[in-house]
């Protein structure tokens, strides 16, 4: 089965469903499907033909629901809404509009969108599809497969395959580089490149800073929110997965699977060990062992963090003699 699902009850077989929708929402030709104890009510209240759930909670399903159990029921769930919702198909062939270089290699079967620019030396791969007034700068290479929305901007960078850059991205920019002096600050020549894995998907209006001299690196199946900062030379891991508003500054070094939550900020040159978790709002300006979950700003691990703000909470009411 596609979502890797097990259907509870056999005479349930036979039935279809036409779509996907919320708990709240979802009506008997729907599937849906439950996570989060939080959503339990609304679980044994929904009108909903099927649902993926785990076994542990399959018993607070309204009668007459199909139930898909699942190990993850919002994976299991992610993977049939895909297949209700494929990406739009291909339509082959350039825009009239569009401006392309004699010397980029795009293959007849890219669709490039009105007003593209394509730049001297750069190379598309097979089936790539470009937005409206994308500017591909030269020397970039993109791998097949990409899906590059409008409005996006791509200079000094190796871009591997199935990549998703959503509207307004950014990447290969000059980075944050400056030497201070009392006459007013030096800039450095920002001279290396960003090298995207196969599998990324980045965010509308997000940025990726090319290297000062070594290659910024993002790791393949990284998954990047919206209006995320990633300076100069860092370097993330397979899997990352940064909310929106995240700041990374420049030579941090992220290993796989690495999460931070909306609005974190890391310092620059930190080491952060793979499966660290980093939560929202955290200001990181240490290193984090790999696994390790931090909190707070200046960020500490969450056990610590958790503690300090019990003995806040205790000041607080002595001081109001409660």
């Amino acid at each position: 089965m596609l979502s890797g699902a097990t259907l509870r009850d056999a005479a349930s077989a036979a039935r279809s469903v036409a779509d996907v929708a919320p708990l709240e929402t979802a009506g008997p030709d729907d599937l849906t499907f439950l996570d989060n104890r939080k959503y339990v009510d609304a679980f044994a209240q929904s009108r909903a033909g099927a649902a993926f759930v785990s076994e542990r909670l399959a018993d607070r399903a309204p009668p007459g629901m199909a139930l898909l159990i699942a190990r993850d029921p919002y994976k299991a769930y992610a993977r049939a809404a895909q297949a209700f919702y494929p990406a739009p198909p291909l339509a082959s062939g350039r825009a009239p509009t569009a401006i392309i270089d004699s010397t980029a290699t795009v293959p007849d079967d890219c669709e490039i969108g009105h007003y593209v620019v394509i730049e001297a030396g750069a190379r598309l791969g097979h089936r790539c599809q470009v937005g409206a007034q994308t500017v591909i700068g030269p020397q970039v290479e993109l791998g097949d497969d990409c899906r590059i929305a409008a409005n996006v901007t791509l200079s000094h960078c190796v871009i591997g395959a199935r990549v998703v850059l959503h509207s307004g991205v950014r990447i290969g920019q000059a980075g944050f580089g400056f030497a201070p002096d009392a006459a007013g600050p030096v800039k450095i020549p920002q001279l290396g490149r960003v090298i995207i894995g196969d599998d990324v998907d980045i965010g509308a209006n997000s940025t990726v800073d090319r290297g000062s001299g070594h290659d910024t690196v993002i790791g393949p199946s990284t998954m990047i929110d919206n209006l995320v900062q990633i300076g100069h030379n860092v370097v993330l891991g397979r899997g990352c997965i940064l909310a929106g508003q995240v700041g990374i500054s420049g030579s941090t070094k992220l290993g796989d699977f690495v999460m931070a939550g909306g609005q974190a900020g890391l310092a620059g040159h930190l080491n952060i060990g793979s499966g660290a978790r980093i939560a929202a709002k955290a200001g990181l300006m240490r290193d984090v062992a790999a696994g390790e979950t931090v909190c707070g700003s200046p960020a500490v691990p969450i056990g610590l963090f958790m503690k300090q703000v019990a003995v806040l909470q205790r000041l607080a009411k002595k001081r109001d003699g409660s």
